[in-house]
């Protein structure tokens, strides 16, 4: 039996929207009315789910990390208790809070009732549900395991989530920081170093070059301050553009790989993705080389997402997995040296997790470092520029009183 998202109004008039489900929509609307409602819209819950995905998809956030991770653990739960996948979905649903995520249960839903698998169902939204949640679901599946594979998703939505929470608040204090000293030096700039200059013009004195520097740099920033930062939102949208071929999108990852700090976080953080993502497909029975695909897909480094492809079809060829990772040149050498040895005692699984836990732990420290290295530096240079401003308006004063004293 189809769902159908409605929007109808009560005998008040008051406007209400919710799920119903009925063998057509002439039957959703006769169920409507027999509630007292007056239908106004009705739409199949797997249109609506899609319009509101190409509608939203750049002005209304997806379904976040969070709640993807709580739909998983409450499905994993409802089918551990030898409930129907459709009566799950049903209870999950009704049980979500969102609109829009109870919209989307109902739509896969409906998927599931007209006889396709769940990951078939859930290959409607691709946005929503990525090529490794899909392939984990359908391995499940065929395996019989489906509680414990979405017991393994729901562990791996919510480290990740965890994870862009770290990173989100590891990076909040140096954004707020530099935001607030261009800020404060351009107001220095604009507002506060011309008055305190021009008194200096009608001395008819050389001033010192320090402070010619700055009124130079004062009139600039007066003048072409809007200027700039127009010209800074142009080369951003061109830069935008350039970066969205594919291509150029490669050259730009490859440069980033072979920065000193941020290559190595970019690594750190690609490499742990990848040892994360195929230690947990290949625990759910999935064939190495599709795991290796997937888990290749879900990088977000494009040109490690290239060589990883290329260790891939090194592996179809017959080389081991070790030795096809070592020439892509992104993998740590401890790294490797457990996958050979999960290789060799037929343990991968366990050691990719463990590989991806030390490359997690590595990722953050090297975060913490670059950071604690970054925020002393940018106060030690916003200092430097104050110091120079204070000394390049201290200097014509300290003149002044020298020609007096004569």
């Amino acid at each position: 039996m189809p769902a159908f998202a409605y929007e109808a109004l009560d005998a008040k008039g008051r406007r209400k929207e919710g799920m119903i489900e009925a063998d057509s929509p002439r039957q959703a609307r006769q169920f409507l009315r027999e509630q007292g409602l007056t239908p106004v819209e009705l739409t199949e819950a797997v249109e609506r789910v899609t319009q509101q995905t190409q509608h939203r998809r750049w002005f209304q956030p997806r379904i976040s990390t969070g709640e993807l991770a709580l739909f998983t653990r409450q499905l994993a739960t409802l089918v551990a208790a030898a409930l129907p996948i459709e009566e799950a979905l049903k209870a999950v649903a009704q049980q979500t809070e969102k609109a829009r995520l109870s919209t989307l249960i109902a739509a896969v839903r409906t998927k599931v009732l007209e006889g396709h698998s769940l990951a078939e169902g859930m290959s409607t939204f691709p946005s929503v549900f990525d090529p490794l949640y899909r392939a984990m679901v359908a391995a499940g599946e065929k395996s019989g395991h489906l509680e414990t594979v979405l017991n393994r998703l729901a562990d791996y939505t919510e480290q990740r989530q965890q994870m862009k929470n770290k990173l989100l608040q590891a990076m909040i204090y140096p954004v707020i920081l530099t935001l607030v000293a261009i800020s404060v030096i351009a107001i220095l700039l604009a507002t506060v170093v011309p008055k305190v200059v021009e008194q200096f013009v009608h001395m008819k004195q050389e001033l010192p070059f320090s402070t010619r520097f700055l009124m130079g740099a004062s009139d600039v920033v007066r003048g072409y301050g809007l200027w700039f930062l127009l010209l800074t939102a142009l080369a951003l949208i061109i830069w935008r553009s350039w970066v969205a071929k594919p291509a150029n999108r490669r050259r730009y990852h490859a440069a980033i790989l072979r920065l000193p700090i941020i290559g190595r976080v970019s690594r750190g953080l690609n490499t742990a993705r990848f040892a994360r993502t195929l230690s947990i497909l290949n625990s759910s029975a999935v064939p190495l080389l599709e795991g290796m695909h997937i888990s290749g897909d879900v990088l977000s480094n494009d040109e490690a997402k290239i060589k990883v492809s290329e260790a891939t079809e090194r592996v179809r060829e017959g080389s081991s997995l070790r030795a096809a990772l070592e020439q892509t040149k992104l993998f740590p050498p401890m790294m490797l040296h457990m996958i050979a040895s999960g290789e060799r005692s037929g343990e991968l699984d366990n050691m990719l997790e463990r590989a991806a836990d030390n490359q997690d732990r590595e990722f953050e420290s090297q975060v913490n470092i670059a950071l604690s290295i970054f925020e002393p530096a940018l106060v030690v240079s916003m200092a430097v520029v104050v110091l120079f401003i204070v000394l390049a308006i201290l200097q014509p004063i300290l003149q002044l009183n020298n020609m007096v004293g004569r």
